[in-house]
């Protein structure tokens, strides 16, 4: 039976060295790769049927959505602006998500403003403070273990700034937290001020969290339709895990690809180019998503962020002319037909004959092909992935993809793709600097 039809088709023709010469895949040595992914299926087929990764229980969970509904209303009703606070995978899945319902050109229709605040530098956060008015502003703030330094800095700032605007009793009503059960750092604050704290599963990593409430939440206040998103999310696990043949698994084939690409083809570093703006933040969530779930002892391959048309001026000459090393990833949205049109009366240059009277999304659909076919004749492997619309239906159905394939990679280089122990380091590293600063000036003082 033909596996049902997903909400966008992954073609992997040009990855290989029958289409575009040396510099592609063999194809013996992708399928002996395949054939590897099928203990990774098995192995995520059991952890569903149990419920022991709760990853793979939220595509069909719909219990939590109606709290998280309500939350979301009261936010969209009483204030304009929304601040999150929160970094990597507590940050990133909701602006990915959020992307599709907001723009930086035009104001929000019937929905707060949000502000993803996911650094620390202080000028942002002083123009932030300088530019918001306290009795419309709401702030999110999430952190898995409740006691990421980052976030806890921009926690308290934010605190402070409000405390001065408005008053103690007051920080209730414009705070929220997502944090893990248990006592830590956030949720102490948050039971000091009486803030609402929303427990974020213990058993989702950041990276992995966007169909929870770190992702969802954020997104529904922007006007996003959860269950959409893990309608999305759901077909391509239930297409993933209900077939035996790993072939017809697309998270399956595009983790052999990278393998094989890598240890064959030294393809050691993944670029992700999305061909459509509101896929920009996708690509970063991909991106620590990839390099944090992969990059362990001694494995991994370094993922690139790009962005069509963009990055054609940018990266292009050398994805073209540089090191063979690099594996690509094209996401192409249908685009044609669509956009301002270009006036034949205005480009009447006879130079011009060829864009007067198309529409601007003809130009991107016709850049992101000639951009693939460009680097197929150049013999760099390119997979290319097309979707008719960016809604929420195919954006879950995305995420679940790479998700699945990011942890069937791991799986292929025997790595976990759920923790990232070497980061420890920086962290106590820089724990370390600021009690010396506080000790130096405590002895001046």
């Amino acid at each position: 039976m033909d596996p049902p039809e997903m909400p966008y088709q992954q073609a992997i023709e040009t990855c290989f060295d029958a289409t575009i010469g040396e510099g592609g895949l063999c194809q013996d040595a992708f399928a002996s790769t395949l054939a590897k992914t099928t203990a990774g299926i098995d192995g995520l087929r059991t952890h569903r049927a149990r419920g022991s990764l709760a990853l793979l229980t939220l595509p069909e969970a719909k219990d939590d959505l109606a709290k998280l509904a309500a939350i979301a209303s009261r936010h969209r009703q009483d204030f304009k602006h929304i601040v999150i606070l929160g970094t990597g995978g507590s940050s990133l899945g909701g602006q990915t998500l959020a992307a599709l319902c907001t723009s930086e050109f035009a104001p929000p229709q019937d929905a707060p403003r949000l502000y993803f605040m996911d650094n620390i530098d202080p000028q942002s956060f002083t123009g932030l403070f300088c530019s918001l008015p306290a009795e419309e502003t709401a702030f999110l703030v999430i952190s898995k273990s409740g006691g990421t330094a980052e976030t806890l800095a921009q926690f308290f700032a934010a605190l402070d700034w409000m405390r001065t605007q408005r008053s103690d009793a007051s920080l209730a009503k414009h705070f929220t937290i997502v944090t893990e059960p248990g006592s830590n750092a956030l949720r102490r604050q948050g039971e000091r001020w009486s803030i609402p704290c929303l427990d974020h599963d213990p058993g989702i990593g950041g990276r992995f969290s966007v169909l929870s409430l770190v992702g969802l939440l954020p997104a529904m206040i922007a006007g996003v339709d959860p269950l959409a998103v893990r309608e999305g999310a759901r077909q391509v696990l239930d297409a993933t895990l209900g077939t035996t043949d790993p072939a017809r698994a697309e998270p399956a084939i595009g983790a052999a690809l990278h393998v094989a690409l890598a240890e064959t083809r030294a393809a050691h570093q993944a670029v992700f180019m999305p061909y459509c703006d509101r896929l920009a933040p996708f690509g970063l969530w991909y991106r620590q998503l990839w390099a944090e779930s992969l990059g362990k002892d001694g494995h991994g391959t370094t993922p690139v962020h790009a962005r069509g048309t963009v990055d054609q001026h940018s990266q292009l000459q050398l994805y073209l002319d540089g090191p063979r090393d690099k594996f690509f990833t094209l996401l192409l949205a249908k685009s044609r037909g669509k956009g301002p049109l270009i006036p034949k009366d205005l480009a009447d240059d006879p130079s011009l004959d060829w864009l007067a009277g198309r529409r601007m999304g003809d130009l991107l659909a016709a850049s992101g092909e000639a951009t693939a076919k460009t680097l197929a004749r150049h013999g760099r492997p390119v997979r290319l992935f097309h979707f008719s619309a960016v809604n929420e239906t195919t954006l879950g159905a995305l995420l679940m993809h790479f998700m699945l394939e990011t942890i069937l990679t791991a799986n292929l280089l025997g790595v976990d793709a759920f923790t990232q122990p070497a980061v420890e380091e920086s962290k106590r590293l820089m724990r370390d600097t600021l009690k010396k600063i506080s000790a130096m000036e405590n002895t001046a003082s």
